[in-house]
């Protein structure tokens, strides 16, 4: 086909994406199969290949999502049930003083959120807000908006959780270094939008504890005379997070012949793939947080498969942007695309955040728009011959762009207005300008990496 109808396919096929998610309201998986059956047909693929690629793409995506997505569920699951959450949060608190718990509630988000779905975590993590706003007569803002930051940042940019790994399987960046750079990029931007930020908004919007929140506060905050320990739970948390990064750095000796590729490389290789690391987490969890603390061998299996149940969704969405991905490719659009951003001024990184930035502020789903966005930009890493340090800010640039201008299509931006008793004008104000000050940073931050790498 021309070039130009290549184009037009292209066009045609991000609307018909945010008609079907928009307008119809049909869910974010069937909507990317659709779109992705639209591009082969459209482009004049026999049909028997559409169908083969429908099953490639999926098969080949979720062969690594599925397990790593279901294993950091089950080990998040364990560790919230155990109250390893609030173990962090107020042994934190009990160390900054609540003059800086602001600090202790960033750190604590930061952590939680890599083990933890965001939701969940904030959830579990919001009568701590409500003790400390109460106690201080400071805004709920004041405290809320760092916790936020701290587990946005992380569900942002930092392995197991869902976005970064579906993107960094989409565009065949390594986990490591998305780990490594995730956490020098992350960091300083949860600082900026948490403690920073929450203190500005804290004072110039003045809310109180709502009412209708305080006695569901009351239930859900758990008894903490019998928490884990803090050094136990951040321990485990670590441990895929350190072999994850071993086996890279391991890798990256290997490749500059600093270390031969002998039994230790591979040992190394082996514990340090995903797969390994986080099965190994998830059975320490199991016994440490589990067994060990009473728990029963019924009540660890209903925890596992109660974790499955979300897993399941962001695994079949996931499969279904690795179907966009290879669909885009066999369909010769993918190479057009390439072609005409290889000629383009901006660099693939630039071009990366502005698509996800378009998709995220028109459809809503960070989740969702960092997979559409690595579907499309996908075929293009392979013209530019990237390094694993490239493609792994290419990552991080899509989930920045992904982050931005959280609104009223976000169940984010009315979850976090509910419990904060937030009308949509604060909420805008307050969470909204939160999440864009992560993506802008984020960005800015991957971008300055990039001339480095």
């Amino acid at each position: 086909m021309a070039q130009s109808s290549l184009i037009l396919v292209t066009l045609a096929a991000i609307g018909l994406l945010l008609f079907l998610v928009l307008k119809l309201r049909i869910q974010a998986f069937i909507s990317l199969l659709i779109t992705s059956m639209f591009v082969g047909i459209a482009t004049g693929m026999p049909l028997n290949e559409v169908i083969k690629s429908i099953q490639s793409g999926m098969g080949g995506t979720l062969g690594f999502v599925a397990t790593v997505v279901g294993l950091g569920a089950i080990f998040g699951q364990i560790l919230e049930a155990s109250g390893g959450a609030e173990a962090l949060a107020t042994t934190l608190i009990k160390r900054f003083g609540k003059d800086r718990a602001s600090w202790a509630l960033v750190i604590a988000g930061f952590l939680v959120a890599i083990p933890v779905f965001f939701d969940v975590g904030f959830i579990i993590l919001v009568p701590i807000v409500y003790a400390l706003a109460k106690d201080t007569k400071k805004s709920v803002l004041y405290y809320g908006i760092p916790l936020l930051a701290g587990l946005a940042v992380t569900h942002t940019f930092i392995p197991p959780t869902p976005g970064p790994i579906a993107v960094a399987e989409i565009v065949g960046a390594d986990l490591g270094w998305v780990i490594f750079f995730g956490a020098l990029i992350g960091f300083p931007t949860a600082i900026l939008a948490g403690p920073v930020f929450g203190k500005y908004i804290g004072n110039k919007i003045h809310v109180d504890v709502p009412e209708y929140m305080i006695k569901d506060a009351a239930e859900m905050k758990r008894d903490t005379s019998d928490l884990p320990s803090f050094r136990l739970i951040t321990s485990i948390i670590a441990v895929p997070l350190g072999l994850i990064l071993a086996n890279t750095l391991t890798d990256l000796l290997v490749k500059k012949e600093i270390m031969a590729n002998g039994s230790i490389a591979q040992l190394f290789g082996f514990l340090g793939h995903p797969f390994v690391a986080l099965t190994i987490a998830t059975l320490l969890a199991i016994y440490l947080l589990g067994t060990k603390r009473g728990f029963t061998k019924d009540e660890l299996l209903e925890l596992s498969t109660k974790a499955l149940g979300p897993a399941g969704l962001i695994i079949l969405v996931t499969g279904a942007g690795g179907v966009f991905k290879q669909m885009l490719i066999d369909s010769g659009v993918g190479t057009m695309l390439a072609n005409t951003i290889a000629s383009s001024s901006l660099p693939p990184i630039v071009l990366a955040y502005i698509l996800a930035v378009v998709v995220r502020i028109t459809q809503g789903s960070a989740t969702v728009s960092m997979i559409t966005a690595a579907g499309i930009i996908a075929p293009v890493m392979e013209v530019f011959d990237l390094s694993a340090p490239e493609r792994a800010l290419i990552v991080l640039t899509i989930a920045s762009g992904a982050t931005i201008l959280s609104h009223v299509n976000d169940s984010g931006f009315w979850l976090v207005g509910r419990y904060f008793g937030l009308d949509e004008k604060q909420t805008l104000k307050s969470w909204t300008v939160m999440e864009s000050i992560i993506s802008i940073a984020g960005f800015g931050f991957a971008l300055v990496f990039s001339f480095f790498v």
